[in-house]
């Protein structure tokens, strides 16, 4: 049985903002955004949901002195260190690489939201103070309280970090859990979140993996035919996606090393001069091949 390693560590930890080291600089403009303003606001009325991830920098210094640099959260530190904040509560990764660290995250996802909305009303804040913070009218606070609803909590788990459309939620409820977890899936693999996607998904699905056992009319113009080959499509691309995912960490973990082995090759003064004197062509295709093999080790521009 293959030992699979924690990504972080267990327990949080509370680290002094001045000890968090951020690993990029944001942009000077970057408080008038409307992505900052409502982080700050919610952090002000609610406070942090989710800690921010840090690493250790380093293993020989003292604990009260220990630096952590920052791996994901730069708004919510900025946020924290302007309304005054001292102290940061983290999760400490296990890998400063961030290998088993998600970092497809985009902050304020629907269920983001959601999360924050349901513990604002446990510590008694009112709807409209809610509101005012996500800057949305209080009906729409009411009815992000029942965003989860029906919905599968391992559904929830994947699409907890994606900008998943509202009314997708709404879709996926009119399944059983065992399809809405094969929805989910199907959303991931096509990074499509949106709600003419999973009607697709819910018009392919068989009538026993409904909850009311009745498939919904297909739309104008959409034959039986078309709907059967949207079933066998959507099948084979699930598939497919499993497939991809048994094996997308092992590809991923050769292309990496295959690149740091690279960039040591073309660090080589003599190296670099020989291939940019006879094949430019080479080691200007090489070069791209190993920034676009770091951006998809990165992921995505996070908070």
């Amino acid at each position: 049985m293959t030992h699979v390693r924690n990504g972080f560590e267990r327990e949080t930890i509370t680290v002094p903002v001045d000890h968090i080291l951020p690993t990029r600089q944001l942009g000077k403009d970057i408080r008038q955004s409307p992505k900052y303003r409502t982080i700050l606001a919610t952090i002000r009325e609610v406070g942090i949901i989710e800690p921010l991830a840090v690493h250790p920098e380093g293993r020989g210094t003292g604990e009260d002195d220990r630096r952590y640099i920052l791996l994901d959260g730069h708004l919510r530190l900025e946020a924290l260190k302007e309304l005054g904040g001292t102290e940061a509560v983290c999760l400490v990764s296990t890998d400063d690489e961030g290998f088993t660290y998600n970092r497809r995250i985009n902050r304020l996802s629907p269920i983001q939201e959601h999360e924050m909305i349901l513990k604002g009303i446990e510590m008694g804040l009112a709807p409209e103070r809610i509101a005012q913070s996500f800057d949305i009218n209080v009906e729409r606070i009411r009815e992000r309280q029942q965003l989860l609803k029906g919905i599968a909590p391992e559904v929830v788990t994947m699409l907890k970090d994606r900008m998943v459309s509202q009314g997708v939620f709404a879709v996926l409820r009119k399944m059983k859990p065992m399809r809405q977890i094969v929805a989910a899936e199907m959303m991931v693999s096509a990074s499509r979140f949106t709600v003419n996607y999973a009607r697709m998904i819910l018009a392919t699905t068989r009538p026993e993996q409904l909850v009311d056992g009745h498939k919904p009319k297909p739309a104008a113009g959409v034959t039986p035919e078309d709907i059967a080959r949207m079933e066998r499509e959507m099948e084979k691309l699930h598939q497919d996606y499993r497939v991809v995912e048994d094996t997308l960490g092992e590809t991923m973990l050769v292309l990496v090393v295959a690149k740091g082995f690279m960039t040591k090759l073309l660090g080589n003064a003599a190296v670099a001069s020989y291939l940019a004197k006879h094949h430019g062509d080479i080691i200007g295709e090489l070069k791209r091949i190993m920034e676009a093999v770091a951006s998809d080790a990165r992921g995505p521009e996070r908070e």
